[in-house]
This record gives structure tokens, C-alpha cells and sequence, in this order.
């Protein structure tokens, strides 16, 4: 099998798969990253949504041989250390989870769409967060916790040291 060399949450893999692999089974499977999910298989509902070179892609529809030299961000890497990312605080506190299956895909949408848009309407939101499904239903709560976390970055950026180390 041929050996392909990614960059996942800032560290160099080699993985020794087969071309065909998809990423979603090289992250959980092969690297133990199991946070990012397994949904559908046909990249429609959005639980194994990861970033490749900062864009949100879904990771069951991505063969490892197509990522070669990217990078690779999942659900692990979203915080900075012990220091939880804006979205994570914010789902916390608007306690966006019911039973979490969806979480790992929507945080990371949800952070793609902070990227590019620090401040996005209730539209922008739907937009980007379009082809995440959550079957308990809790869609307004994660509008909720995308706009927490969007004025947590906003005042941050402001103000750095207002951002705590949840550790």
C-alpha cells in the first residue's frame, strides 16, 4: 500500500492505507481521532465535517490519496491546549448538546464560518450551517452559541487577556 503524509491538528502523519480509504476511517480508525463522526457515508449530514486547509469538508466523501501535503484540522484540534475554542464555551453555555452525535461536525462548520465571517447574520448562519443535521432539534441553540462565541471573539479581539484558560 502506498504511504501518504498529512498534517492533522498541526502534526505530521504518515498513514500507510489504501488509496480508496476515506479520511473519516484513516482520522478514527488508523489515527484513534474519534471525535469526528460517522453519519450517512454520502457527506450529507455533516457529523464527520473537518477542516482541510481551513475549509469545512466532509471527511467521508474525501479519500486520504486527495489530501496528500493538506492540512487537516478535526474536532480534537479546535482548542488551543487547554484553552477551549469561543464555540466550545459558548455550546457549553447555551447547552447546545442533546445527545452530542452531531456536535464535532457542527462545531467545526461553526468555526469556519467564525473564520470568515466574525459576525454573521441569523441567515448567514443557516447558510453555513446548512447540511448539518441534528436529529434532537437543537438549531436554535446553536444559532444561539455561534452568536455567543462570535461577540466572546469580538470582545477578545479588543481586549485579549478577557479570554479565560479553562483548564
Amino acid at each position: 500500500m502506498p504511504k501518504y503524509k498529512i498534517k492533522v491538528n498541526g502534526t505530521e502523519q504518515e498513514l500507510d492505507v489504501d488509496n480508496e480509504m476515506p479520511l473519516l476511517w484513516a482520522l478514527r480508525d488508523v489515527l484513534g481521532l474519534v471525535g469526528t463522526k460517522y453519519g450517512c457515508g454520502i457527506a450529507q449530514c455533516g457529523a464527520c465535517t473537518v477542516h482541510i486547509d481551513d475549509a469545512p469538508v466532509r471527511s467521508c466523501s474525501v479519500r486520504v490519496s486527495d489530501v496528500t501535503g493538506r492540512s487537516i484540522r478535526t474536532i480534537e484540534g479546535l482548542s488551543e491546549g487547554s484553552r477551549l475554542h469561543s464555540l466550545q464555551q459558548a455550546w457549553i453555555e447555551v447547552d447546545v448538546a442533546q445527545c452530542g452525535y452531531c456536535q464535532a461536525g457542527q462545531l467545526m462548520s461553526a468555526a469556519a464560518l467564525l473564520k470568515d465571517n466574525p459576525d454573521p447574520s441569523d441567515a448567514d448562519i443557516d447558510v453555513a450551517m446548512a447540511g448539518n443535521y441534528c436529529r434532537c432539534g437543537t438549531y436554535n441553540r446553536i444559532r444561539s452559541a455561534i452568536h455567543t462565541a462570535a461577540a466572546y471573539e469580538n470582545a477578545a479581539s479588543q481586549a485579549p487577556d478577557l479570554r479565560q484558560d479553562l483548564a
